[in-house]
């Protein structure tokens, strides 16, 4: 499963890559991350290895994110595993003057149980990527 999805931000593409490329900033509008673990390789480059956890509901979902690619400002993938899941996320930031346009693209893979849930339930796996974006818009408009 493929999509696409885009919002602009109220602020200049430098401030976002800031706010975007901190770690400290994820529980700040990753809605549900308990913790970000680097486990190896050099923090934030291309080839790290962290682990997620994220308490969604009464469940507990760990994933791990390797950077595939680092080219800030312009984009930043990676990619994240969890069980049943594997998808690859493609960041790319485009300056708009003193606003900010920050599409993702998105390639999931699902086995098992997941990969019923997409079939079933497309659109919440996009819901999901938009809410986290408004989330992260919300966070650096407010910066």
């Amino acid at each position: 499963m493929n999509y696409s999805c885009d919002c602009t931000i109220n602020r200049p593409r430098d401030t976002v890559i800031a706010l975007f490329d901190s770690t400290e900033n994820l529980p700040k509008w990753q809605d549900g991350l308990v913790s970000f673990d680097h486990v190896s390789g050099s923090p934030g480059q291309e080839g790290a290895v962290s682990r997620l956890r994220y308490q969604m509901g009464k469940r507990e979902i760990e994933m791990v994110e390797t950077i595939t690619e680092r080219a800030l400002p312009d984009r930043f993938a990676a990619t994240y595993e969890a069980d049943g899941v594997w998808n690859i996320v493609e960041n790319r930031f485009e300056a708009l003057g003193d606003r900010t346009r920050w599409q993702i693209d998105t390639e999931f893979r699902c086995k098992g149980m997941m990969r019923i849930m997409a079939f079933l339930m497309p659109g919440a796996f996009r819901k999901q990527t938009e809410k986290m974006m408004q989330s992260f818009k919300s966070f650096a408009e407010s910066q």
